[in-house]
């Protein structure tokens, strides 16, 4: 408790009620009595009213603790003085006793917040999931539809772990640029069935520069394939002309990429 709050308690000047401390300065050790910081101080006005009169006061007031309390019985004698040191005293007493009481309530209700607290995290987590934008299996897309059909592919692209796989017979340097936001360590390979002066140009100087990207030759696909990891993706229409026109994409059942680069290999070896 503060000086001047005592002081008021007992019935005297926060002046008188230090002037008899300092008396009596040997009975008030620092774990007794201290004197505020002005940090404190400031933090004290900050975050209580009924202090903002300390703001300009050019003393920093003193604190008692409850030895310190106890102790100011033995140096202010007035029958007030004595009247609520006894009072204050049983204050502490009883408080002492209700904590002590009501130990096993205390501890249950911080059981009861806790749980609370990882519940929340639950449910928090659940509806963070349930936020997520979840990449269609399938679907159209339209002509003018160019962003939509970008995204789409970007975050399959983003999406593998290990590997992409490109079946397109029409490519350029934009699909590089699209597989350049694979994650790290993730390989890239194209079957296209045709490898211009350009596309080899384009290629040498990418690979120069970013990780690298396996271009094959291959001529027995009609259809476009993207094969992220173990997923196979039927798209309708070459990488380089998404959202142009009218184009479907669906992710294939039952097959993998091992069944698809199987054919492949038997397909290319003599």
């Amino acid at each position: 408790m503060l000086d001047r709050d005592l002081a008021m308690l007992y019935g005297v000047e926060t002046k008188v009620l230090n002037q008899a401390v300092k008396r009596n300065i040997k009975r008030f050790p620092e774990r007794f009595r201290f004197q505020l910081s002005e940090q404190e101080k400031n933090e004290l006005v900050t975050n209580c009213d009924r202090f903002k009169s300390l703001k300009h006061s050019n003393v920093a007031p003193y604190a008692f603790t409850e030895q310190g309390i106890s102790m100011l019985s033995t140096v202010l004698h007035s029958q007030t003085a004595i009247e609520m040191s006894i009072k204050i005293m049983d204050a502490f007493v009883a408080m002492r006793h209700f904590l002590v009481q009501n130990a096993q309530v205390f501890q249950r209700l911080a059981s009861i917040e806790y749980h609370q607290v990882e519940t929340d995290k639950k449910f928090e987590e659940v509806f963070k999931r349930l936020d997520a934008a979840v990449p269609p299996k399938q679907g159209i897309f339209y002509d003018g539809e160019v962003f939509d059909a970008y995204q789409f592919v970007s975050d399959l692209v983003r999406k593998a772990k290990q590997s992409i796989v490109l079946i397109d017979n029409y490519v350029d340097d934009t699909v590089l640029t699209l597989l350049d936001k694979r994650n790290s360590g993730v390989t890239a390979t194209i079957y296209t069935q045709r490898i211009s002066q350009q596309l080899q140009l384009d290629l040498t100087r990418h690979n120069a520069q970013y990780e690298v990207i396996n271009v094959q030759h291959f001529n027995r696909a009609h259809d476009r394939f993207m094969l992220i990891d173990d997923e196979v993706y039927h798209i309708g229409a070459s990488i380089k002309d998404l959202g142009k026109k009218w184009f479907a994409f669906t992710l294939m059942q039952d097959i993998t990429t091992a069944d698809i680069l199987n054919k492949i290999q038997g397909t290319t070896n003599p």
